[in-house]
């Protein structure tokens, strides 16, 4: 007697850093960066310090390091990298290799739709 065979699915796994930056409306730019560089020391940057959207569900923490540590309610994994200040823009370079622009906006960051707003304002 013979079975069915079960058509095969194939699945692309992404990991929760990338996940991140796709949700936060993140681009994958290569050409001009690599994957990973790093850290720069960013020191007397307004930008600096912890940063959450009102809901709470974003966070995002500048180092003065370059570094950044972003989160979103509901991943199991935080994001990563550097980051560079150009003009009135952040870009967040995530160690898998995304790029995630965020826009300085009258003392707040908006990325991807998200304001995000100091902690303890």
């Amino acid at each position: 007697m013979t079975t069915p065979c079960e058509p095969r699915v194939d699945f692309t796994v992404l990991d929760a850093a990338a996940l991140l930056a796709i949700a936060m409306g993140g681009a994958s730019d290569l050409t001009t960066r690599p994957a990973y560089s790093p850290p720069k020391v960013v020191a007397g940057a307004a930008v600096v310090g912890a940063w959450r959207s009102p809901d709470g569900v974003v966070q995002l923490r500048l180092h003065t390091d370059g570094t950044y540590a972003g989160e979103v309610a509901g991943r199991r994994q935080a994001a990563r990298g550097t980051y560079d200040i150009e003009g009135a823009d952040v870009v967040l370079h995530d160690e898998s290799g995304i790029n995630t622009p965020v826009h300085i906006l009258d003392g707040e960051l908006e990325m991807a739709g998200h304001r995000l707003i100091p902690i303890g304002a």
